[in-house]
């Protein structure tokens, strides 16, 4: 005798709906900007799931790899700080999933990392307010930096 397991119905993941929503904002707004996308939702290391970039760009600017996390909030809240929720282990996942990524590819080039808040839901009628956070620290004086001095 055998038991099936029901199918549990399919009910949409609003957040990930949200976050790729507000990944899209942000790849068209470092468009816009003159960055070339590189990769999006890249898993340089297949036997890590955890280990994920939301966006691969390059900087003609800087002549740099630009690795970009994307968090999408509904709201502004004035509470709480840029970048809440890049805690510390967060931060070294993505050290790992960044040196993976500059090994997979052997860019020995300049990289930085950027942080892009999208506030707003894919269903507000108003334009998303979009907040690009430049040269995040993760790093930790690893690696070879853009001069940041200008």
């Amino acid at each position: 005798m055998f038991l099936r397991r029901r199918k549990k119905p399919e009910i949409p993941n609003v957040g990930v709906e949200h976050g790729r929503w507000g990944e899209d904002v942000a790849a068209d707004f470092l468009r816009r900007r003159g960055y070339i996308i590189v990769e999006r939702n890249v898993r340089p290391c297949k036997a890590d799931k955890r280990l994920e970039i939301d966006i691969v760009a390059y900087s003609r600017e800087a002549d740099a790899i630009v690795f970009v996390e994307v968090k999408q909030h509904a709201e502004h809240s004035e509470f709480e700080s840029r970048l809440r929720s890049i805690d510390r282990r967060k931060r070294m996942l993505m050290r790992r999933v960044c040196r993976s990524w500059l090994m997979v590819h052997k860019w020995a080039g300049a990289y930085r990392f950027d942080v892009i808040e999208v506030f707003g839901t894919p269903e507000s009628k108003e334009s998303p307010e979009i907040d690009h956070i430049e040269r995040v620290d993760i790093f930790v004086g690893r690696g070879k930096f853009v001069n940041w001095c200008d």
